[in-house]
């Protein structure tokens, strides 16, 4: 295909550049919790794991979530934590093999906030901390956070990512999409509180750039910042953090000032129009709201979703399916980075099969597989 053709594949295989972060293309492992962290502590196979999509071309890897060092963080066993000598030393091999093999690695930083229940460990006996202690509209979980509470967790977020670039990530991504905390604090429905916190979108945008703020000051200006975004919320896949382009530019434009690099927007169906009146997804606003690079995620490579409503196969079976969307408008500079998650959970080679133009050869994702995946 020549260069002029909006199908053209080469583009996603240009290098791309910002600050810490030099890739090779432009192609993101998007995180995906998969819990295999025995004692929350990351070990050879999870190094393993990170590597094999490293040599099969990825020109990012985003970890699985990693939860910071406040007390209510984590959510789920077997997830791996981003503090403490040993899951530090842990994340130090993984890195240490992605680098090894080509790649380049930045760890998810997580607070589950109000999704965390009683008795999750490491720290069993401590409630879920949340902005009103919400999970949803009319669902009480866990405790509201205090000011003293929100200085705690905003420390816990700096010192994560100062930890990751020590040990040798090329980046961080700040985990503020999919209702989990920091996004708690932007939705409505979870955020009720009267102060400086609360109420406009602006105040409820406050906590995710003190977060931001804090991680700059911390790593300083040339480190690269990843913030993940989303509409939807697990605990309402409808929900809409901002229900116009005039509202999606005041939350996205906090955030940038605040010290954001990339932006990476997280939909179920990447090529869906986000507001009415344009064909332009939430990528495509975001990067031009921003004029910042932008990841695009949602169902990429696969013919279903298998999350929410409109999934009509409840066995989460997807097969493979083209990109010719993808590169129509990755070619037409809606967005910079294309984030893969199911699609290169099954098949760590996916980015050198797809640069081979071999679609005959990919694999077809299924929930029941997920636990044989390597």
């Amino acid at each position: 295909m020549s260069n002029q053709d909006n199908t053209s594949i080469d583009k996603l295989f240009e290098s791309f550049s910002n600050k810490s972060l030099s890739l090779k293309n432009k192609t993101v492992m998007a995180p995906m919790t998969r819990a295999f962290s025995p004692n929350n502590i990351p070990n050879a196979e999870v190094a393993g794991y990170y590597r094999r999509r490293a040599e099969g071309d990825v020109g990012l890897i985003i970890t699985e979530g990693t939860f910071i060092s406040h007390p209510a963080a984590n959510g789920y066993e077997n997830v791996p934590a981003i503090f403490g000598e040993e899951a530090l030393a842990g994340w130090k091999h993984v890195v240490d093999e992605v680098h090894a093999a080509g790649g380049k690695i930045a760890p998810q930083l997580w607070h589950v906030g109000s999704v965390r229940k009683l008795g999750t460990g490491p720290n069993k006996d401590v409630s879920a901390f949340s902005p009103s202690g919400l999970f949803k509209p009319g669902a009480p979980n866990g405790v509201a956070m205090s000011q003293d509470d929100i200085n705690d967790v905003v420390t816990s977020f700096a010192q994560a990512a100062l930890d990751a670039k020590n040990i040798g990530f090329d980046a961080i991504e700040v985990h503020g999409a999919h209702g989990y905390l920091v996004d708690q604090f932007f939705w409505e429905g979870t955020n009720q509180r009267d102060d400086k916190y609360g109420g406009s979108l602006e105040n409820r945008t406050r906590f995710g750039v003190e977060i931001v703020n804090a991680i700059r000051a911390a790593v300083g200006k040339d480190f690269t910042i990843i913030f993940r975004f989303s509409q939807w919320k697990q605990q309402d896949y409808s929900a809409k953090l901002c229900e116009t382009p005039e509202e999606l530019t005041i939350f996205l434009n906090l955030l940038s000032e605040a010290g954001v690099d990339i932006f990476h927007a997280s939909t179920r169906r990447f090529w869906l129009a986000e507001f009415e009146g344009s064909e332009l997804t939430l990528a495509g606003w975001t990067k031009k709201i921003t004029n910042k690079p932008v990841i695009t995620v949602g169902n990429v490579g696969l013919d279903a979703d298998f999350i929410g409503e409109g999934n009509k196969d409840l066995s989460g079976k997807s097969n493979p399916t083209g990109i010719d969307e993808l590169l129509v408008r990755l070619n037409n500079d809606e967005f910079d980075l294309v984030g893969i998650g199911r699609a290169l959970l099954v098949d760590p080679d996916w980015v050198n099969k797809v640069k081979q133009n071999a679609f005959d050869q990919l694999k077809p994702f299924s929930k029941k597989s997920l636990m044989s995946l390597s």
